[in-house]
């Protein structure tokens, strides 16, 4: 794959971005990624953009009295605003509230909605074994079991074939 800037140089780093659901990717050789990151990182770093983002809530430390802190390693609140990164583990259980409004700011959604396997093929398996978990709870809501169950071996069977390919 070529580099989608200058069009000559194989494309080493590839850059997702999802915003509102909308997935656009940039493909970029080693040359052209340093020099996008240099413009970037004379714009704002990463720090400062978490830290922007997560201004945008109402800010924690100042509408409560106390400071919210990690139990496990200290890290305040108002510090993780400041670095853009974690201190451990368990700041992510100390700040859980919090998280979510911010992974929505950066990446416009809580949920993965990144790349799958085969996406072609991949995607109409999902969305078979979909429409077919939603036939065998319309089925199982009917009281009609004997369909229900043969719903339900249809699904195991593609389960089976799909774990096998996952295998190979």
């Amino acid at each position: 794959m070529v580099c989608d800037i200058c069009g000559q140089t194989e494309a080493t780093v590839h850059l997702t971005e999802i915003i509102n659901g909308k997935v656009t990717e940039l493909h970029l050789c080693e040359e052209c990624a340093r020099e996008k990151g240099t413009q970037m990182e004379q714009h704002f770093g990463i720090s400062d953009l978490l830290a922007g983002l997560a201004d945008l809530s109402p800010d924690v430390e100042m509408k409560q009295d106390v400071v919210l802190k990690c139990n496990n390693c200290g890290m305040s609140y108002k510090d993780f605003k400041k670095i853009g990164k974690f201190g451990c583990s368990q700041c992510y259980e100390s700040f859980r509230q919090h998280v979510p409004a911010l992974l929505k700011r950066v990446h416009g959604s809580t949920k993965y909605v990144g790349k799958e396997p085969n996406a072609g093929e991949y995607k109409v398996v999902r969305d078979e074994l979909q429409e077919l978990r939603s036939k065998l709870q319309i089925a199982i809501e009917k009281e009609e079991y004997e369909k229900a169950a043969q719903i339900r071996d249809e699904i195991r069977e593609i389960e089976r074939e799909r774990a096998k390919d996952e295998e190979k």
